[in-house]
């Protein structure tokens, strides 16, 4: 129902139907996003994320907060077990897709032709493809091949 408050958190689903808007509702601000992203290589502390993103640290709570309510993130005990740590949850790691296409799309509409910037390679060190979906019998789909169908 529009305007259901989500988890206890106060946060109303800016278009209760739709799935794009409830993601965005949840991870769709800047700093949730470069979280994850972080989380995704390998920060784990609230100093890791800090430092990588430079965010405030209130906002940082903030968001830590928001993203482990929404279940994306778990505080964990750390290998030495003197602290807490934060771990990616297994519907944190299903961003994983969103994140690369996110940083895809960057590296082709972001830089000027040249422009240095990092590169996501796998465990072998290939650049990773692009991301693209593709229909049950394989062909690649795009916005003007697919539709979104309302209940």
């Amino acid at each position: 129902m529009a305007g259901d408050d989500v988890a206890g958190q106060g946060l109303a689903w800016t278009d209760p139907n739709c799935p794009v808007a409830r993601a965005v509702d949840v991870i769709g601000d800047r700093w949730s996003l470069l979280i994850i992203r972080d989380a995704m290589d390998g920060a784990r502390s609230f100093t890791d994320f800090q430092q990588r993103t430079g965010i405030a640290r209130n906002i940082l709570a903030d968001r830590l907060r928001k993203l482990a309510a929404y279940g994306l993130i778990a505080q964990v005990d750390a290998s030495s077990g003197k602290r807490r740590v934060y771990a990616l949850t297994a519907a944190g790691k299903d961003l994983f897709p969103v994140i690369v296409t996110l940083r895809q799309w960057g590296e082709r509409h972001a830089f000027a032709a040249g422009e240095p910037h990092s590169v996501l390679v796998d465990e072998h060190g290939a650049v990773v493809p692009q991301v693209v979906p593709v229909a049950a019998e394989g062909r690649p789909l795009t916005s003007d091949t697919t539709s979104v169908r309302r209940s």
